[in-house]
C-alpha cells in the first residue's frame, strides 16, 4: 500500500470513500445532507494537507492532518480518516495512521488529538489505542447517532515522543 499526497485527480475517489461515510452520520459530526461538494471543500479544504492510501492504482482510503489549533497550540495537530467500505479491517486505517504520526513528526508536531471520536465507533477506538493514543476526556451524549441516540464523543490524545503516548508536551 502506498499512501500519497491527495491530488486534484483523486476528487472523485476520495468522494467516492467519504460520501457515504458522511451521509450515514455515524461517525463524523458532520451535515449527513452536505452536498458532494461542499464535502470534497471540507476534506480537501485549504487548511488541511490530504494523503490517500492506494493499492494497484485504487484508492481504499483517505485521511488529511491539520494544525488542532492556532497560537499557543499549534504544536498539536488533527487528523480524520475514512477507509471504502470495501477495504475496511484490511490494516487501511492502521496503515494511514501510522503514516500521520510519522508525517506530523516530521512537519514539527509535537502531539496529536483527536477532537470528537464517537464512542460507538468501536474500531476506531481500539484502533487509535492501539497507536498509543488515550482517551483524555469524554463529551457525555455530545454526538446524536441516527439509530443509538445521544451517545459519547470521546477526546483522544497522544504525544509524539514514542515514549510518553498521553503526557503533555
Amino acid at each position: 500500500m502506498k499512501i500519497r499526497l491527495a491530488t486534484n485527480e483523486d476528487r472523485a475517489s476520495i468522494l467516492a470513500i467519504i460520501e457515504p461515510i458522511i451521509s450515514a452520520g455515524e461517525t463524523y459530526a458532520l451535515d449527513s445532507k452536505m452536498g458532494s461538494a461542499d464535502a470534497l471543500n471540507y476534506w480537501l479544504g485549504a487548511d488541511k494537507t490530504t494523503f490517500v492510501a492506494e493499492n494497484d492504482g485504487e484508492i481504499l482510503g483517505t485521511y488529511y492532518i491539520r494544525t488542532n489549533q492556532t497560537g499557543g497550540g499549534s504544536h498539536v495537530c488533527n487528523c480524520g480518516y475514512m477507509t471504502s467500505a470495501h477495504a475496511t479491517g484490511k490494516g487501511v486505517a492502521r496503515t494511514m495512521c501510522q503514516h500521520s504520526i510519522d508525517y506530523a513528526k516530521s512537519a514539527g508536531y509535537l502531539a496529536m488529538q483527536f477532537n470528537f471520536v464517537v464512542s460507538t465507533n468501536h474500531r476506531a477506538v481500539l484502533l487509535w489505542q492501539s497507536q498509543g493514543f488515550e482517551v483524555v476526556g469524554k463529551l457525555p451524549q455530545a454526538f446524536k447517532h441516527p439509530s443509538q441516540g445521544y451517545v459519547d464523543a470521546l477526546v483522544m490524545f497522544r504525544t509524539l515522543d514514542d515514549n510518553q503516548h498521553s503526557k503533555s508536551p
